[in-house]
């Protein structure tokens, strides 16, 4: 067994590790008598989201509360398609893997963030956020280059791109100890999904939530497989049933919540299982296939943040153990049954100080160690240390604020078969900058630059026959400009509000990873060949009216637009075509109108023309779709309870579509929701 000195790690982990537990001593240390901040009404919600966005110079594209939860969205994946400039890869189905990337730069760039510390998957470098109910879900949010703000981990710092997942905290009503709040859905799929949430007062101080969702879904659906050739001529169109798409999936999740004067602090454990069907890629009149997949999904995590005067804390912990078996039963094509388990322990302390009203300084260091075992032949068995350094300059002036940034990763690597990818130091800055030209008119420029790479991931490297050690890693260099203007409801009974926001962008991937052929034709290796230039614009449009008392409209509208073109090779025949599945144009518009105890929402996705290789020709030309979708629900009292009844409709007009080419979306379905709160 390989044995590496782990002193250089071990100290400043124990150090972060035991500074935790010196101020969890806090939160029980104290004689005073503390304010009871359990007793939370909902307008108070809406102001802390609210103050928290104006202390960034970046502001983040969110949804939250009612109009999160009845959006046509049965996951986060579904619910992130709301947001401009995000593409998503989705395979079909309520059980179909569902990853997404940010302004063209990959998956890989994109970092997911569960209650403010890191969902990993050395792996293959994706989370399928499918597998994310939006039933605890409190808030998603989505920013562009990274949070801007001092107090967080050196991991926050390490991606082009971040959704940060919170979950609800729990609140109570004054003299209510517990909350219970159950949820039925049923629908098209043969789908079942009940789910329960209890949310529990300890203490004044102290509070717990404990979540469990089963869902089962047999996943079949019909849908329409044609296809035209470049003459117009129809090559082929068939009606078939979508099969081997089932899904059986328990999530389970506890929390532990605690608040005094001084410090937050949480501990979390999350647990996912599911079995599911591949349907796989329908070719050659093959619509049927055997593929299944198993996946258990568990980690245990902690945070604690402690503020006092002009210092600030903050302290992240994490164990992560996920499995996953893949099944190809069919011996035709080639029999594969393999296992793989990665595991990830993780550790972050961060710190702030105050130096002056307009200064902040920030440090922060994280230490992370990730495995990945598996069950084939000449396995690499693959081990990886991790240590990011983070250093950050706020600067807040009336009209001016400004951000910088210096993130260093070093990389240690170790394999037991083979030869180990060599070890990786990098030094990567950014600088983020908002101006207020005029104080009291709601109207700011921002922008921002930020260089940032992505080691190659576990499949990358040491993957059989496919993975390449020597690859070296991915870079991004972003910049970014946008102008932002608020118009905050006034005090009458016609109140109107509205947001804009414009942002342009230039992103550059270099070395990047890609897949290509060998001398031998059927297989593929891992190479460095890639340079990407994205040129984009991102227009988002908001805006909420009271018509009178009871009745309250919202538009939500999002368009992007991105010259994504390869500009790897000149003399190739494909120079400066557009890259795979991105479309030029795409959008979404959201219809929200709420009338006493019932609302209405009604939302509509496009995503235009695109190709599905990078030579842009009439052969790989993908079609453009677009879905509308519709909801309705009503708030009523029964029997003591509160109730929520939602009906919701999606694809209305039975589009025959795919995201991804031959991968059929269902066609008009539906979905039936009760729930109640004890």
């Amino acid at each position: 067994m390989y044995k590496q000195k782990l002193s250089f790690f071990t100290l400043p982990f124990l150090f972060c590790v035991l500074f935790c537990t010196l101020n969890l001593s806090v939160i029980y240390a104290k004689d005073k008598p503390i304010l009871d901040t359990s007793y939370v009404y909902t307008i108070a919600e809406i102001e802390i989201v609210r103050t928290q966005r104006k202390q960034e110079i970046l502001p983040a594209q969110t949804l939250q509360g009612d109009m999160l939860s009845k959006l046509s969205s049965h996951s986060v994946a579904d619910a992130v398609r709301y947001f401009s400039g995000v593409q998503l890869k989705d395979y079909g189905g309520i059980g179909g893997l569902k990853t997404i990337n940010i302004r063209s730069m990959g998956t890989n760039h994109m970092g997911v963030f569960y209650n403010g510390i890191q969902l990993g998957n050395a792996q293959n470098g994706q989370v399928d956020l499918g597998r994310f109910s939006l039933d605890n879900m409190e808030s998603i949010s989505l920013y562009n280059g990274q949070k801007s703000t001092v107090l967080q981990s050196a991991k926050d710092f390490g991606a082009a791109g971040s959704i940060y997942l919170q979950t609800k905290t729990p609140t109570f009503e004054p003299n209510k100890t517990y909350n219970l709040i159950g949820n039925y859905k049923t629908g098209s799929f043969g789908l079942h999904n009940p789910s329960l949430v209890w949310q529990q007062k300890i203490t004044s101080t102290i509070s717990s939530v404990v979540s469990a969702e089963y869902t089962n879904a047999h996943g079949r659906y019909p849908f329409t497989f044609r296809k035209v050739s470049a003459d117009g001529t129809v090559a082929y169109d068939t009606t078939a049933i979508r099969k081997n798409a089932d899904i059986e999936a328990i999530r389970t999740e506890f929390g532990l919540f605690g608040k005094t004067s001084n410090t937050d602090w949480h501990v979390q454990v999350y647990n996912y299982h599911s079995e599911r069907g591949l349907p796989g890629y329908i070719a050659r009149n093959i619509y049927e296939h055997q593929q299944r997949l198993w996946d258990n999904n568990f980690f245990v995590q902690s945070s604690i943040k402690y503020s006092k005067n002009k210092y600030s804390l903050l302290g992240n912990i994490k164990y992560a153990d996920d499995y996953t078996r893949y099944l190809n039963p069919d011996y035709t094509l080639q029999y594969i049954d393999n296992e793989y388990r990665q595991k990830e322990t993780y550790g972050s302390l961060a710190q702030s100080f105050h130096l002056f009203n307009c200064w902040e300084m920030g440090i922060a260091t994280d230490l992370q160690w990730n495995t990945l075992d598996a069950d084939l032949y000449n396995f690499a068995y693959p081990t990886r240390f991790t240590e990011l350094v983070a250093i950050t300059q706020s600067f807040k002036f009336p009209h001016v604020q400004l951000q910088a940034n210096a993130l260093g990763t070093f990389v240690q690597e170790h394999v037991q078969v083979g030869t180990s990818s060599n070890n990786k130091s990098m030094v990567t800055p950014s600088l983020f900058a908002s101006v207020q030209p005029w104080l009291y008119i709601p109207f700011n420029l921002h922008g921002f630059y930020k260089r940032i790479f992505r080691v190659p991931t576990f499949n990358d490297l040491y993957y059989t026959f496919v993975g390449n050690a020597s690859l070296q890693p991915e870079y991004v260099s972003q910049y970014a400009i946008g102008a932002k203007y608020t118009s905050a409801p006034k005090n009458t009974s016609f109140t109107p509000s509205f947001d804009i926001q414009i942002d342009g962008y230039y992103n550059r991937v270099e070395d990047k990873i890609i897949a290509v052929p060998t001398a031998n034709p059927f297989r593929w290796q891992m190479t460095n060949l890639g340079l990407v230039e994205i040129i984009g614009t991102d227009i988002s449009v908001q805006t909420s009216i009271n018509f009178s008392k009871d009745v309250l409209g919202l538009l939500k509208m999002n368009y992007t637009y991105q010259l994504a073109e390869d500009k790897t090779d000149k003399t190739e025949e494909y120079y400066g075509h557009q890259i795979p599945y991105i479309p030029w144009h795409s959008g979404t518009a959201v219809v929200a109108v709420a009338y006493k105890k019932w609302s209405f929402n009604y939302s509509f996705i496009y995503t235009g023309e695109r190709y599905n290789a990078s030579a842009n020709i009439p052969e790989n030309y993908v079609q453009p779709w677009y879905t509308h979708d519709a909801s309705i629900s009503k708030d009523f009292a029964l029997f003591g309870y509160q109730w929520t009844a939602l009906v919701e409709i999606n694809n209305l007009l039975n589009q025959q579509y795919d995201v991804v080419l031959n991968y059929p979306m269902p066609g008009t379905n539906f979905k039936c929701s009760l729930k109640i709160r004890i």
